[in-house]
């Protein structure tokens, strides 16, 4: 993982996820200099990481969420030739390696739903290898440090958090950082 991102990750202990135009006018205002898109089109995704970046922040394109982009590697090779992101994020374990081929940061996005997860998780890891993994539902704490425990790569928790204790919480079991689309939290 390139020194950027890193440092940019390790000042960024809550992440704005923007869901709408509104979010993403307001996540200037707000200390993350990480950025999660997870809306727009292939017409309005440009703008929408143009305007991320012009306000410093790293952006990250949530490949399973903008609409119009597949879950083939063409989608990638669409966000990195006509967008300025930084890097994405998405579920699909070819994605992310086409990802890691073009030079962008990655996120691979797990669902913990149950104890075959972990299991999916090791094997994933250990063929995709991303710079970082997200894992959801977010306010898990056991299961963040039991995750953190088998592996070396940061850990971003993600969904539900909406107290400043789940933040805390999460942190303190080992997450780098929690990602949330509310915006009272962006500014805790």
């Amino acid at each position: 993982m390139k020194k950027e991102f890193k440092e940019a990750l390790m000042d960024s202990p809550i992440i704005a996820a923007i869901k709408d135009d509104a979010g993403l006018k307001r996540c200037k205002e707000c200390d993350s200099q990480i950025i999660f898109i997870l809306y727009g089109d292939v017409i309005t995704l440009p703008g929408i990481v143009e305007e991320v970046k012009a306000s410093g922040k790293l952006a990250f394109v949530h490949m399973d969420l903008v609409q119009g982009l597949s879950s083939k590697d063409v989608a990638v090779d669409f966000v990195a030739k006509n967008t300025k992101a930084d890097g994405i994020i998405s579920t699909k374990g070819a994605l992310i390696q086409r990802a890691k081929e073009l030079s962008l940061y990655t996120i691979m996005r797990f669902f913990v739903i149950d104890s075959l997860a972990y299991s999916n998780i090791e094997k994933q890891l250990n063929n995709i290898k991303p710079d970082v993994i997200e894992i959801l539902p977010g306010p898990m704490p056991s299961v963040v440090k039991r995750i953190h425990k088998m592996f070396s790569r940061p850990i971003i928790s993600s969904g539900l958090i909406s107290e400043k204790e789940d933040v805390y919480a999460v942190l303190d079991a080992g997450a780098t950082s929690i990602s949330t689309t509310n915006q009272d939290v962006w500014f805790l």
